[in-house]
């Protein structure tokens, strides 16, 4: 069958996006999956987003990663969808949809910007320890949607995030499933940096969504930095998170940023 697309990306994070409203898209096939998003060889991605239909929200999104792996919940991706699915007449401007992590809402602000409110964030932990390649390491840990560990750096760009990611990564700790791992230097009162080692990529990528909200959730839950957190990603792009600070923790948290289309097109499954 021939299966239109489209590319989009949100601050260098880009994703192929299928309007999978039939439920014709074969999401079981991981092989495909992993095909479509390979660079040089497919389309080339970070994700594989389909918007299919949801009897208690605008519209579901399932996001598969490049190895084919599906996971809870994109930040960057749920941006992407929530202005495509506005311009194909799925959702209107104000929407909801579901995801694996939960009901998430999004605005489309203007033609190329989205602000999400997330789900809850849960299993805040700060100043834990694990031991990893001969040191003790000091980190902090959130599911913002999916599980992020944050370690505060002083010299972020020196860093060699693909070995140092990876062991966090795949580090006993956080099996079965793994973790995301992110480092971070704080810039100013309001503002930091942030490098991103993301499962399923198993690369640095250029952004994370959920990471620079989970960033943004624990500088300044350790009082690093006041909200509106602006996060500069890899890319270069700034991300803003913003949230309330209760006495259960980090409530009403939103994401705000680009999402932008690369092209549409068409390819033969």
């Amino acid at each position: 069958m021939n299966q239109s697309f489209w590319k989009m990306h949100g601050a260098g994070n880009d994703f192929i996006l299928i309007d999978d409203r039939n439920l014709n898209f074969p999401d079981q096939d991981n092989d495909l999956i992993e095909r479509l998003a390979m660079p040089k060889y497919g389309i080339g991605s970070e994700g594989v987003i389909l918007i299919q239909p949801s009897e208690t929200a605008d519209f579901r999104m399932r996001f598969y990663n490049p190895d084919g792996s599906e996971v809870e919940m994109c930040g960057n991706g749920a941006r992407c969808v929530a202005r495509l699915a506005h311009e194909i007449g799925v959702a209107p401007k104000s929407m909801t949809f579901d995801t694996v992590a939960g009901v998430i809402a999004a605005d489309i602000l203007s033609e190329d910007h989205v602000r999400l409110t997330m789900t809850t964030p849960k299993d805040l932990q700060l100043h834990a320890e694990i031991d990893l390649q001969d040191q003790t390491l000091s980190y902090h840990f959130v599911n913002s949607g999916v599980p992020h560990v944050v370690v505060e750096m002083d010299n972020l760009a020196e860093l060699d995030i693909q070995s140092f990611g990876a062991a966090i990564r795949y580090h006993e700790a956080f099996q079965p499933k793994g973790t995301n791992a992110n480092f971070i230097q704080i810039t100013g009162p309001d503002s930091l940096t942030v490098r991103t080692y993301e499962r399923g990529v198993e690369a640095e990528t250029l952004a994370c969504g959920t990471g620079m909200v989970a960033c943004g959730l624990i500088a300044g839950s350790l009082g690093k930095v006041s909200t509106p957190v602006k996060v500069t990603c890899a890319s270069g792009d700034i991300l803003e998170i913003d949230y309330e600070q209760t006495e259960n923790g980090p409530e009403h948290v939103t994401l705000t940023g680009p999402a932008l289309h690369v092209f549409k097109g068409e390819i033969r499954i």
